[in-house]
Protein backbone atom coordinates (compact mmCIF):
# COMPACT_ATOMS: atom_id res chain seq x y z
CA UNK A 1 0.00 0.00 0.00
CA UNK A 2 1.41 3.56 -1.06
CA UNK A 3 2.27 6.30 1.69
CA UNK A 4 -0.55 8.31 0.46
CA UNK A 5 -2.98 5.48 0.38
CA UNK A 6 -2.13 5.01 4.28
CA UNK A 7 -2.32 8.13 5.15
CA UNK A 8 -5.94 7.89 3.84
CA UNK A 9 -6.98 4.88 5.99
CA UNK A 10 -5.42 6.51 9.14
CA UNK A 11 -7.60 9.90 8.68
CA UNK A 12 -10.91 7.56 8.17
CA UNK A 13 -10.35 5.74 11.29
CA UNK A 14 -9.41 9.19 13.08
CA UNK A 15 -12.79 9.43 13.92
CA UNK A 16 -13.55 5.58 14.92
CA UNK A 17 -10.62 5.21 17.35
CA UNK A 18 -11.36 8.19 18.93
CA UNK A 19 -14.91 7.27 19.86
CA UNK A 20 -13.79 4.03 20.67
CA UNK A 21 -11.53 5.68 22.87
CA UNK A 22 -14.00 7.84 24.70
CA UNK A 23 -16.36 4.39 24.91
CA UNK A 24 -13.40 2.85 26.82
CA UNK A 25 -12.34 5.81 29.09
CA UNK A 26 -16.17 6.29 30.05
CA UNK A 27 -16.34 2.70 31.30
CA UNK A 28 -13.58 2.88 33.04
CA UNK A 29 -14.36 5.83 34.70
CA UNK A 30 -17.95 6.60 34.47
CA UNK A 31 -19.50 3.44 34.56
CA UNK A 32 -17.26 0.69 36.27
CA UNK A 33 -19.16 -0.69 38.99
CA UNK A 34 -23.36 -0.57 39.13
CA UNK A 35 -22.99 2.17 42.18
CA UNK A 36 -20.48 4.45 39.92
CA UNK A 37 -23.12 3.97 37.08
CA UNK A 38 -26.26 5.19 39.39
CA UNK A 39 -23.73 8.16 40.31
CA UNK A 40 -23.03 9.04 36.88
CA UNK A 41 -26.86 8.73 35.56
CA UNK A 42 -27.69 10.45 38.92
CA UNK A 43 -25.24 13.40 38.03
CA UNK A 44 -26.91 13.94 34.13
CA UNK A 45 -30.37 13.66 35.41
CA UNK A 46 -29.62 16.41 37.89
CA UNK A 47 -27.09 18.68 35.17
CA UNK A 48 -30.00 18.36 32.48
CA UNK A 49 -32.82 19.20 35.10
CA UNK A 50 -30.54 22.23 35.86
CA UNK A 51 -29.43 23.50 32.56
CA UNK A 52 -32.64 22.86 30.97
CA UNK A 53 -34.66 24.73 33.54
CA UNK A 54 -32.15 27.88 33.46
CA UNK A 55 -32.02 27.67 28.95
CA UNK A 56 -36.01 27.92 29.96
CA UNK A 57 -35.78 30.81 32.37
CA UNK A 58 -33.01 32.82 31.01
CA UNK A 59 -33.73 32.57 27.37
CA UNK A 60 -36.82 30.68 25.80
CA UNK A 61 -39.00 32.70 28.16
CA UNK A 62 -37.37 35.37 28.45
CA UNK A 63 -37.73 39.09 28.07
CA UNK A 64 -35.28 40.97 26.50
CA UNK A 65 -38.20 44.13 25.72
CA UNK A 66 -37.40 47.74 26.60
CA UNK A 67 -40.21 48.32 29.33
CA UNK A 68 -41.83 46.25 32.18
CA UNK A 69 -44.92 45.82 30.47
CA UNK A 70 -42.99 43.20 28.55
CA UNK A 71 -41.85 41.59 31.59
CA UNK A 72 -45.19 41.29 33.01
CA UNK A 73 -46.14 39.29 29.70
CA UNK A 74 -43.61 36.60 30.14
CA UNK A 75 -42.70 34.05 32.95
CA UNK A 76 -39.11 34.14 32.70
CA UNK A 77 -36.36 36.38 33.32
CA UNK A 78 -36.80 40.01 32.46
CA UNK A 79 -33.58 41.18 31.02
CA UNK A 80 -34.92 44.64 30.48
CA UNK A 81 -34.05 45.22 34.41
CA UNK A 82 -30.28 44.54 33.29
CA UNK A 83 -30.17 47.16 30.52
CA UNK A 84 -32.27 50.05 32.15
CA UNK A 85 -29.35 49.71 35.34
CA UNK A 86 -26.31 48.28 33.82
CA UNK A 87 -24.33 51.74 34.68
CA UNK A 88 -25.58 51.31 37.96
CA UNK A 89 -23.53 47.98 38.49
CA UNK A 90 -20.45 48.88 37.05
CA UNK A 91 -20.25 52.47 38.59
CA UNK A 92 -22.45 52.73 41.33
CA UNK A 93 -24.71 56.43 42.00
CA UNK A 94 -21.32 58.14 40.20
CA UNK A 95 -22.70 61.28 38.95
CA UNK A 96 -24.34 60.88 35.63
CA UNK A 97 -22.34 64.10 33.73
CA UNK A 98 -19.23 62.76 35.13
CA UNK A 99 -19.21 58.41 34.47
CA UNK A 100 -17.27 59.48 31.10
CA UNK A 101 -13.81 59.49 33.94
CA UNK A 102 -14.45 55.68 35.36
CA UNK A 103 -15.11 54.60 31.87
CA UNK A 104 -12.03 56.53 30.87
CA UNK A 105 -9.82 54.67 33.43
CA UNK A 106 -11.68 51.37 32.59
CA UNK A 107 -10.50 51.68 28.75
CA UNK A 108 -7.18 52.76 30.15
CA UNK A 109 -6.73 49.26 32.06
CA UNK A 110 -7.99 47.60 29.92
CA UNK A 111 -5.10 48.86 27.45
CA UNK A 112 -2.51 48.18 29.70
CA UNK A 113 -3.43 45.18 30.37
CA UNK A 114 -3.85 44.16 26.68
CA UNK A 115 -0.43 45.57 25.78
CA UNK A 116 0.59 42.90 29.01
CA UNK A 117 0.10 40.12 27.02
CA UNK A 118 3.12 40.93 24.54
CA UNK A 119 6.66 39.86 26.12
CA UNK A 120 8.09 42.61 25.09
CA UNK A 121 6.30 45.14 27.29
CA UNK A 122 6.24 42.93 29.83
CA UNK A 123 9.99 42.85 30.24
CA UNK A 124 10.51 46.37 29.74
CA UNK A 125 12.13 47.59 33.04
CA UNK A 126 9.12 50.24 33.63
CA UNK A 127 6.48 47.65 33.31
CA UNK A 128 5.32 47.58 36.87
CA UNK A 129 5.70 51.44 37.37
CA UNK A 130 3.60 51.37 34.67
CA UNK A 131 0.90 49.87 36.67
CA UNK A 132 1.42 51.73 39.60
CA UNK A 133 0.98 55.01 37.94
CA UNK A 134 -2.40 54.01 35.81
CA UNK A 135 -3.68 52.66 38.66
CA UNK A 136 -2.85 56.27 41.15
CA UNK A 137 -3.58 58.44 37.97
CA UNK A 138 -7.51 56.52 37.83
CA UNK A 139 -7.87 56.97 41.54
CA UNK A 140 -7.11 60.97 41.27
CA UNK A 141 -9.72 61.16 37.55
CA UNK A 142 -12.42 59.48 39.33
CA UNK A 143 -11.61 61.50 42.61
CA UNK A 144 -11.75 64.74 40.85
CA UNK A 145 -10.79 67.83 42.94
CA UNK A 146 -7.03 68.46 44.07
CA UNK A 147 -6.37 71.41 41.36
CA UNK A 148 -6.88 69.34 38.54
CA UNK A 149 -10.22 71.17 37.20
CA UNK A 150 -12.52 68.30 37.75
CA UNK A 151 -15.49 68.28 39.96
CA UNK A 152 -14.53 66.29 42.86
CA UNK A 153 -16.65 62.91 43.58
CA UNK A 154 -16.92 62.12 47.36
CA UNK A 155 -16.41 58.23 47.78
CA UNK A 156 -20.18 57.89 49.35
CA UNK A 157 -21.21 57.67 45.85
CA UNK A 158 -18.62 55.31 44.39
CA UNK A 159 -20.02 51.88 43.91
CA UNK A 160 -20.59 48.81 42.13
CA UNK A 161 -18.14 47.02 40.06
CA UNK A 162 -15.68 50.25 40.65
CA UNK A 163 -15.90 49.84 44.16
CA UNK A 164 -15.17 46.03 44.01
CA UNK A 165 -12.48 46.24 42.13
CA UNK A 166 -10.79 48.97 43.33
CA UNK A 167 -11.26 47.38 47.02
CA UNK A 168 -9.82 43.99 45.39
CA UNK A 169 -6.88 45.57 44.02
CA UNK A 170 -5.52 47.78 46.10
CA UNK A 171 -6.02 45.15 48.89
CA UNK A 172 -3.62 42.46 46.93
CA UNK A 173 -1.20 45.03 45.81
CA UNK A 174 -0.65 46.76 49.16
CA UNK A 175 -1.18 43.37 51.73
CA UNK A 176 1.20 41.36 49.44
CA UNK A 177 4.50 43.15 50.00
CA UNK A 178 3.42 43.43 53.76
CA UNK A 179 2.55 39.57 53.89
CA UNK A 180 6.12 38.71 52.46
CA UNK A 181 7.81 41.31 54.93
CA UNK A 182 5.71 39.40 57.75
CA UNK A 183 6.40 35.81 56.58
CA UNK A 184 10.43 36.63 56.94
CA UNK A 185 9.77 38.50 60.09
CA UNK A 186 7.73 34.76 61.21
CA UNK A 187 11.10 32.72 60.08
CA UNK A 188 13.36 35.18 61.83
CA UNK A 189 16.05 33.43 64.13
CA UNK A 190 18.05 36.77 65.08
CA UNK A 191 15.40 39.05 65.74
CA UNK A 192 13.16 37.42 68.04
CA UNK A 193 10.96 40.27 69.13
CA UNK A 194 10.19 40.97 64.83
CA UNK A 195 9.36 37.19 65.33
CA UNK A 196 6.90 37.40 68.36
CA UNK A 197 5.18 40.71 66.41
CA UNK A 198 4.93 38.74 63.74
CA UNK A 199 3.16 36.12 65.15
CA UNK A 200 0.88 37.46 67.56
CA UNK A 201 -0.33 39.79 64.63
CA UNK A 202 -0.75 37.07 62.11
CA UNK A 203 -2.12 34.74 64.71
CA UNK A 204 -4.45 37.78 65.89
CA UNK A 205 -5.75 38.29 62.51
CA UNK A 206 -6.59 35.21 61.08
CA UNK A 207 -8.69 34.46 64.37
CA UNK A 208 -11.09 37.29 63.26
CA UNK A 209 -13.76 37.60 60.73
CA UNK A 210 -12.98 39.80 58.12
CA UNK A 211 -16.48 41.59 59.19
CA UNK A 212 -15.36 42.48 62.69
CA UNK A 213 -12.02 43.49 61.19
CA UNK A 214 -13.95 46.18 59.35
CA UNK A 215 -16.45 47.02 61.50
CA UNK A 216 -13.16 47.78 63.73
CA UNK A 217 -11.62 49.87 60.72
CA UNK A 218 -14.78 51.25 60.45
CA UNK A 219 -15.48 52.20 64.37
CA UNK A 220 -12.29 52.40 66.59
CA UNK A 221 -9.71 53.16 63.37
CA UNK A 222 -10.73 57.14 63.62
CA UNK A 223 -10.04 57.33 67.40
CA UNK A 224 -6.38 56.78 66.92
CA UNK A 225 -6.62 59.72 64.94
CA UNK A 226 -6.33 63.54 66.73
CA UNK A 227 -9.87 65.23 67.04
CA UNK A 228 -11.09 67.02 63.93
CA UNK A 229 -9.15 64.28 61.95
CA UNK A 230 -11.82 62.63 59.44
CA UNK A 231 -10.87 59.86 58.14
CA UNK A 232 -12.71 58.76 54.33
CA UNK A 233 -14.76 54.93 54.98
CA UNK A 234 -13.31 54.05 51.75
CA UNK A 235 -9.84 54.25 52.90
CA UNK A 236 -11.19 52.49 56.06
CA UNK A 237 -12.47 50.03 54.62
CA UNK A 238 -9.57 49.38 52.65
CA UNK A 239 -7.01 49.92 55.46
CA UNK A 240 -9.00 47.20 56.96
CA UNK A 241 -8.81 44.91 53.82
CA UNK A 242 -5.02 45.29 53.62
CA UNK A 243 -4.51 44.02 57.20
CA UNK A 244 -6.89 41.13 56.87
CA UNK A 245 -5.10 40.49 53.29
CA UNK A 246 -1.52 40.14 54.86
CA UNK A 247 -2.26 38.14 57.07
CA UNK A 248 -3.16 35.33 55.30
CA UNK A 249 -0.61 36.13 52.50
CA UNK A 250 1.95 35.84 55.20
CA UNK A 251 0.89 32.32 56.10
CA UNK A 252 1.08 31.14 52.37
CA UNK A 253 4.33 32.81 51.41
CA UNK A 254 5.48 30.96 54.72
CA UNK A 255 4.66 27.86 53.49
CA UNK A 256 6.94 28.82 50.03
CA UNK A 257 9.69 28.97 51.75
CA UNK A 258 9.53 26.03 54.15
CA UNK A 259 9.58 24.01 50.83
CA UNK A 260 12.59 25.49 49.88
CA UNK A 261 15.75 23.29 50.47
CA UNK A 262 17.94 24.57 52.84
CA UNK A 263 20.61 23.84 51.05
CA UNK A 264 19.80 26.46 48.54
CA UNK A 265 20.05 28.94 51.91
CA UNK A 266 23.35 27.19 52.97
CA UNK A 267 24.89 27.88 49.21
CA UNK A 268 23.67 31.24 48.74
CA UNK A 269 25.73 31.71 52.65
CA UNK A 270 28.98 30.13 51.09
CA UNK A 271 28.72 32.81 48.39
CA UNK A 272 28.82 35.06 51.03
CA UNK A 273 25.43 36.75 50.33
CA UNK A 274 24.07 38.81 53.04
CA UNK A 275 20.35 38.26 54.73
CA UNK A 276 18.61 40.34 52.21
CA UNK A 277 20.37 39.63 48.87
CA UNK A 278 20.06 35.67 49.63
CA UNK A 279 15.65 36.40 50.33
CA UNK A 280 15.43 38.33 47.50
CA UNK A 281 18.11 36.50 44.70
CA UNK A 282 17.77 33.33 45.65
CA UNK A 283 14.77 31.97 48.55
CA UNK A 284 11.91 34.41 47.98
CA UNK A 285 11.59 33.72 44.02
CA UNK A 286 11.97 29.43 44.31
CA UNK A 287 9.16 30.06 47.55
CA UNK A 288 6.88 32.79 45.20
CA UNK A 289 6.80 30.00 42.61
CA UNK A 290 6.03 27.08 44.80
CA UNK A 291 3.14 29.00 46.24
CA UNK A 292 1.53 30.70 42.75
CA UNK A 293 -1.75 28.30 43.44
CA UNK A 294 -2.41 29.22 46.87
CA UNK A 295 -1.84 32.71 46.24
CA UNK A 296 -4.12 33.16 43.91
CA UNK A 297 -6.75 31.13 45.61
CA UNK A 298 -6.33 34.13 48.45
CA UNK A 299 -6.83 36.58 45.77
CA UNK A 300 -9.98 35.13 44.95
CA UNK A 301 -11.17 34.53 48.06
CA UNK A 302 -10.77 38.68 48.84
CA UNK A 303 -11.74 39.50 45.41
CA UNK A 304 -15.37 37.96 46.41
CA UNK A 305 -15.27 39.40 50.58
CA UNK A 306 -14.84 42.56 49.50
CA UNK A 307 -18.77 42.48 49.34
CA UNK A 308 -18.67 42.69 52.84
CA UNK A 309 -18.29 46.05 53.14
CA UNK A 310 -22.18 46.70 52.98
CA UNK A 311 -22.56 46.37 56.67
CA UNK A 312 -20.50 49.63 56.96
CA UNK A 313 -22.12 51.79 54.07
CA UNK A 314 -20.30 50.88 51.31
CA UNK A 315 -22.34 49.49 48.47
CA UNK A 316 -20.09 47.41 46.23
CA UNK A 317 -21.03 45.12 42.88
CA UNK A 318 -23.26 43.44 45.48
CA UNK A 319 -24.46 45.64 47.74
CA UNK A 320 -25.81 48.21 44.56
CA UNK A 321 -28.00 45.37 43.64
CA UNK A 322 -30.53 46.88 46.61
CA UNK A 323 -30.56 50.54 44.93
CA UNK A 324 -31.14 48.65 41.74
CA UNK A 325 -33.89 46.65 42.79
CA UNK A 326 -35.48 49.83 44.82
CA UNK A 327 -36.60 51.59 41.75
CA UNK A 328 -40.53 51.44 41.78
CA UNK A 329 -40.70 50.20 38.21
CA UNK A 330 -38.21 46.74 38.39
CA UNK A 331 -39.16 46.24 42.33
CA UNK A 332 -38.84 41.75 42.87
CA UNK A 333 -36.21 41.93 40.01
CA UNK A 334 -33.44 40.20 42.26
CA UNK A 335 -32.71 36.84 40.75
CA UNK A 336 -31.65 38.86 37.50
CA UNK A 337 -29.23 41.29 39.61
CA UNK A 338 -28.03 38.25 41.27
CA UNK A 339 -27.80 35.88 37.96
CA UNK A 340 -26.00 39.14 36.61
CA UNK A 341 -23.89 39.71 39.46
CA UNK A 342 -22.73 36.39 39.40
CA UNK A 343 -21.63 36.10 35.95
CA UNK A 344 -19.34 39.38 36.51
CA UNK A 345 -17.63 37.40 39.68
CA UNK A 346 -17.40 34.38 37.26
CA UNK A 347 -15.61 35.91 34.93
CA UNK A 348 -13.29 38.02 37.13
CA UNK A 349 -12.37 34.88 39.04
CA UNK A 350 -12.25 32.76 36.04
CA UNK A 351 -9.72 35.70 34.32
CA UNK A 352 -7.60 35.71 37.52
CA UNK A 353 -7.38 31.85 37.19
CA UNK A 354 -6.34 31.47 34.11
CA UNK A 355 -3.45 34.48 33.91
CA UNK A 356 -1.97 32.28 37.24
CA UNK A 357 -2.23 29.55 35.24
CA UNK A 358 -0.47 30.74 32.34
CA UNK A 359 2.28 32.23 34.82
CA UNK A 360 3.01 28.99 36.26
CA UNK A 361 3.52 27.10 32.72
CA UNK A 362 5.84 29.86 31.47
CA UNK A 363 7.96 29.95 34.56
CA UNK A 364 8.06 25.57 34.26
CA UNK A 365 9.22 26.05 31.07
CA UNK A 366 12.10 28.54 32.00
CA UNK A 367 12.67 26.30 35.07
CA UNK A 368 12.94 23.25 32.68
Amino acid sequence: MTAPATHTLAAAQGPLHAGVHAAHWARRNLFSTWSNALLTLGALWLIYKVASGLLRWGLLTASFGTTRAHCDAVSGACWAFIREMWPLFLVGTYPFEERWRPYLVFLAIVAVGVASLFRAVRQWRWFFPLWLGVGLAGFLVIRGGLGMGLLHVDTSLWGGLMLTVMLSVGGIGISFPIGVVLALGRRSRRMPIIRALSVGYIELIRGVPLITVLFMSSVMLPLFFPPGFDLDKLLRAQIGIILFSAAYVAEVVRGGLQAVAKGQEEAADALGLGYWQKMRLIVLPQALRIVIPPLVNTFIALLKDTSLVAIIGLYDLLGISAFATANPQWLGKLVEAYVFIALIYWSLCFAISRLSLRLEQRLQSRQH
